[in-house]
């Protein structure tokens, strides 16, 4: 007798009475995962949650973590422990804290993370924050108000200077039209060490306060562009919390590069692509931190390019200012309109700010001196 197995029509009968009995069998396992409901995800959490007074309560679900704490801007020097609740849900209230913006971070288990319940997040290149905001009268310049408001830009380009790909921000104000004969005057903005060129909108909310200095007639109505502040990226593999000593030829690398790129690159872009007033009469720079110091290595080294110079909480220079200044005395900035030197006085750069100061002093060269109350924020 020929064998079964040789003749098709009768496997294809055995395949689908097996699979037949295979799906009665299986039906009551089927029957009851239909009757049993999905497990419902655990509500979402509200964190941060801003209270009436100024407190804020911080909220982690990490059900496996043994530690977690919770640190921020406004206290540069502490973390705040956490206390564990039910299901695994971390949560600390903080004392009452002045209106502004301060970024903060979670430490699960010595893991640095974000508050995954916020969608306000740090543009930061090195590490994860998030940003909480405690409220106050319209009344300060940070504040959202009621009035006309500008436009952000986003634009790339392809650096031949740092061999990358890049970005800038350009912020116009309102009315601007590119099709007017009106010009504007421009301030080149730089973010601080670990940001992106997204740190003075999506941190520093500078177009919400120059929205609102116009408006009160406080300042004239301006381009800002803020450019990406780095020279060569590679400085950013020193990690959060770098020091220069022992990198003297990044360091170098980096500002020379920037400086390089903001005049040869950005400025002849954007003053081609804006109304921007081709006068260093009309241009300034300022910047925070790192770039504190790129503001001040860019213009005070090239003073045919800006007469309006700021730097705030400036850090990454070291002290032969001589060498870096090499051409600065009382006479070269004699056609400067500003140089603005600010920090905090809780700040850990108001030494080298301080140093800088006086050592403009013996050269002749007066700097505007503002210390404020505060940490390096």
């Amino acid at each position: 007798m020929k064998s079964i197995t040789h003749r098709p029509e009768a496997c294809l009968t055995i395949f689908l009475l097996l699979a037949v009995l295979a799906t009665a069998q299986d039906k009551p396992t089927q029957d009851k995962l239909a009757q049993t409901p999905p497990a419902q995800p655990p509500a979402p959490l509200v964190s941060p949650e801003v209270h009436a007074d100024g407190s804020v309560t911080f909220r982690l679900r990490d059900p496996n973590a043994t530690e977690v704490k919770v640190g921020g801007e406004w206290d540069q020097t502490a973390y705040l422990p956490m206390q564990r609740h039910g299901q695994g849900v971390w949560s600390v209230t903080t004392p009452a804290l002045a209106p502004d913006y301060y970024g903060y971070l979670f430490i699960a288990d010595g893991v640095a993370v974000g508050g995954p319940s916020n969608y306000d997040v740090v543009p930061n290149l090195l590490y994860s924050a998030s940003i909480l905001h405690v409220p106050g009268p319209r009344s300060l310049p940070w504040e959202v108000n009621d009035v006309p408001h500008g436009v952000i830009h986003h634009h790339f380009y392809k650096s031949a200077v740092a061999q990358d790909d890049r970005d800038y921000y350009v912020y116009t104000p309102p009315d601007y039209d590119p099709a007017a004969k009106q010009s504007y005057p421009a301030l080149y903005l730089l973010h601080g060490y670990g940001l992106d060129a997204r740190g003075w909108t999506a941190v520093g909310y500078a177009n919400v306060i120059l929205d609102n200095l116009i408006a009160q007639s406080k300042a004239k109505p301006m381009i800002v562009v803020m450019p990406l502040g780095y020279g060569t990226t590679e400085l950013l593999d020193l990690g959060a919390g770098y020091r220069f000593s022992g990198h003297t030829a990044l360091r170098d690398t980096n500002y020379k590069k920037f400086s390089e790129a903001l005049l040869t690159e950005v400025m002849p872009r954007v003053e081609d692509e804006y109304r921007i007033t081709r006068d260093r009469n009309a241009r300034a720079i300022a910047g925070f931190s790192m770039d504190g110091s790129e503001s001040l290595l860019t213009a005070l080294n090239n003073l045919d390019k800006f007469s309006w110079i700021g730097s705030v909480s400036m850090g990454g220079i070291p002290e032969d200012f001589q060498e870096d200044f090499p051409s600065l005395d009382a006479k070269a900035v004699q056609q400067l309109h500003l140089l603005w030197i600010a920090c905090g006085t809780e700040d850990n750069l108001l030494t080298i700010n301080r140093s800088l100061r006086s050592w403009f002093g013996t050269k002749g060269v007066k700097a505007t001196e503002i210390e404020t109350p505060g940490n390096h924020t």
